[in-house]
């Protein structure tokens, strides 16, 4: 992959405290080797500390607190997932409204493993076709949305994946789907 593919996107990356480490790092290296400026965006102050599988992981700096983040500064947008960070995010309105811009301009967003409840929060889930951690299929149907048991689910503007396992299938599938809104960034 060219390390210029995504050249010039800005990407944010919402999370908080209990997010995946692995969901968040590997996708974020494979965006900013391909040129995009990454950047963690959260509700929280200095730095959020990681999920590692089992235990707590490690600390992050935050780039960009969340309420200093203006969406319409990003191309596109990751959603981590691990149990905690998901959940703790679409109870806090400025992350759901963070989250729900980007599905109101048309940005491409890509979600992993329970990400996608942040999702179904900004209302973004119906009639989408997506996958997630499995436990989440019963959320995601009875938000509207079709669930499938596939690596990767590319659904318009939207990529989603099911687990860290899953992770080489959805960094090549984000990579392309940000390519396309590179273009559109390089054409506006």
């Amino acid at each position: 992959m060219a390390s210029d593919t995504l050249n010039g996107l800005k990407v944010a990356i919402l999370i908080t405290d209990g997010f995946e480490q692995v969901e968040m790092t590997e996708p974020r290296k494979a965006l900013d080797q391909a040129g995009a400026e990454t950047r963690i965006v959260s509700p929280k102050d200095g730095a959020v500390k990681a999920w590692k599988f089992t235990e707590w992981g490690d600390q992050f700096p935050v780039d960009v607190p969340l309420n200093k983040a203006r969406p319409d500064e990003y191309d596109a947008l990751l959603l981590p997932g691990g149990v905690i960070n998901p959940d703790t995010l679409r109870a806090i309105p400025e992350a759901v409204a963070f989250a729900k811009s980007f599905f109101d301009e048309g940005k491409p967003v890509a979600s992993i493993c329970h990400g996608p409840w942040t999702i179904i929060e900004a209302g973004a889930a119906r009639g989408r076709r997506l996958t997630s951690w499995p436990s989440l299929q019963t959320d995601l149907r009875n938000a509207g949305a079709d669930w499938v048991d596939e690596q990767a689910v590319v659904d318009g503007n939207l990529v989603t994946s099911r687990k860290p396992d899953d992770i080489p299938a959805f960094n090549r599938a984000v990579i392309t789907l940000f390519a396309g809104a590179r273009r559109d960034v390089r054409s506006a």
